[in-house]
């Protein structure tokens, strides 16, 4: 957030709408749902075909029984068949029932309505089908009212001289309605979607629980990873159980603590090399200083020797120069390793400290120095250091570059920006990555060359040293160029 300074371990997180535990939950409640739906489903089936089955064969066995007691004479007399209809209206079971009797164009009804609308083709026809001597029954639904409607065709048993079990051609029908078993399937339907809610309130409770129970082990390796990702490689997780859970945090434990040990060795394996660097830098310094003044005193001396002794004379004199830099560089290396570099800066104009640099180490040749400065820019800097950045740029591209060198100076969004770019043939890309690397040969043919090889790493530590950068790259038109960015 705008102003928030804090180091990105320690700011505070961001509740995310879709976490683990969210996922968690919805998914233990859709679960639950899905159980409570699928058993809510299956009982309201199951229910409803109990409840109309037995409405259903209740109604069917009764209107049976009722048909076979009827007591008519053919051919049909209209009022003793109608008194008939309304005794067996009143006998219905599980209530009564609205009874009709078709015979042929004859239409008889136990209300006043002598035909109902609620009776189908369908059922007529299966009613008078031949060889139907049973009955059927139709479940039909008009205008939103379920009913049940049954036709028995009357048989002999009722008339005289008739064979047994012969239709009459006379078909008694039934229409109940079953609102009420409706009424008691949809009170069946509201109980279960009224509990449906309690019962994912209730399973939230375990939802939660499960969620916690999952998710602490999780936390604890969040923590435990950052707080190895700060340096506390001892960080441990206490690990309880024996669930999957647990033995990912003792397998974590056990790669910590390996860590720990590789760590430990290495840093102690690079404690041991530092000081050793350190130590024979140090060693190196007093016979370096007595061996230098001795080389100076005989390359005053070398033009009264021959010729054989002076070349041997000016070659120690240039090693021991070689070597009494590279004691140095490594003394400077082994301080920013220790972390004992420091800066001591000030407020320098860098275009004339750029100019100082150059004139210093005489380089002011404009065949092969050529300087694009910006006066006037103010930035502080620690000038032995900076110095030490553009010197070694600069006598980096003399060396291996090609002239004319380019030193440039200018500022750029808030940032000094040193430029030093040459016209040699450029870095390979091979050995661009590497550039900054202590002793990074990009020739490994080329076992001895004019540097220490340390540069362009002290170079870089520098400038890291002032929280600055430098890239090196190359130019598209020929040469290497290396840009170094310190904020003023």
């Amino acid at each position: 957030m705008p102003g928030d300074d804090r180091p990105p371990g320690r700011r505070r997180r961001r509740p995310r709408p879709f976490g683990l535990r969210t996922r968690l939950v919805l998914a233990f409640l859709l679960v639950a749902a899905v159980g409570c739906g699928t058993t809510a489903a299956l009982t309201y089936r199951a229910a409803r075909n109990a409840i109309l089955e037995q409405t259903q064969d209740t109604a069917v066995t009764a209107f049976r029984q009722q048909v076979e007691t009827l007591n008519v004479q053919l051919p049909v007399d209209h009022d003793g068949l109608q008194n008939e209809l309304r005794r067996i209206a009143r006998q219905g079971k599980p209530r009564p029932w609205r009874v009709y009797a078709e015979y042929g164009d004859v239409r008889v009804s136990s209300t006043d309505r002598p035909a109902s609308t609620v009776l189908t083709p369908e059922l007529r026809r299966r009613a008078t089908a031949p060889g139907a001597t049973h009955g059927s029954f139709q479940r039909v639904v008009k205008n939103g009212t379920p009913y049940l409607t049954v036709a028995v065709p009357a048989v002999f048993g009722n008339f005289r001289g008739l064979p047994e079990d012969h239709p009459t051609g006379l078909v008694l029908y039934a229409v109940m309605d079953l609102g009420e078993e409706e009424a008691d399937i949809e009170a069946m339907v509201l109980a279960a979607r009224d509990g449906a809610l309690p019962a994912l309130l209730v399973a939230l409770v375990p939802a939660l629980l499960a969620a916690r129970g999952v998710l602490r082990p999780v936390r604890e390796l969040r923590r435990a990873a950052h707080s190895m990702g700060r340096g506390r490689l001892d960080t441990r997780i206490h690990a309880k159980g024996s669930d999957e859970l647990a033995d990912l945090a003792r397998t974590f434990n056990e790669s910590a603590a390996a860590l720990e040990r590789s760590v430990t060795e290495l840093r102690r394996a690079e404690a041991r090399a530092r000081r050793f660097a350190s130590d024979v830098s140090h060693e190196l310094r007093t016979p370096l200083a007595g061996m230098l003044a001795v080389t100076e005193v005989l390359d005053e001396d070398a033009g009264t020797l021959d010729s054989d002794t002076a070349r041997a004379v000016r070659l120690i004199s240039a090693e021991t120069g070689k070597l009494a830099v590279l004691v140095e560089d490594l003394m400077e290396i082994s301080r920013f390793d220790a972390r004992a570099a420091e800066l001591h800066t000030d407020e320098v104009d860098a275009a004339e400290m750029v100019r100082k640099t150059l004139i210093n180490r005489h380089w002011t040749d404009p065949e092969r120095i050529v300087t694009a400065l910006t006066d006037g820019i103010r930035a502080r800097l620690d000038p032995r250091r900076f110095d030490v950045v553009v010197a070694n740029l600069v006598g980096n591209a003399l060396r291996h570059g090609g002239p004319p060198v380019t030193v440039r100076v200018y500022e750029e969004e808030g940032r000094l920006v040193t430029e030093v770019a040459d016209r040699g043939p450029g870095i390979p890309d091979d050995v661009l990555p590497h550039v900054f690397d202590r002793f990074y040969k990009g020739d490994p043919a080329r076992t001895r060359s004019a540097g220490s090889g340390l540069g362009l790493a002290i170079t870089q530590e520098n400038v890291h040293l002032h929280g600055g950068t430098v890239l090196a790259a190359n130019r598209p038109d020929g040469g290497a160029v290396f840009t170094v960015r310190i904020p003023l």
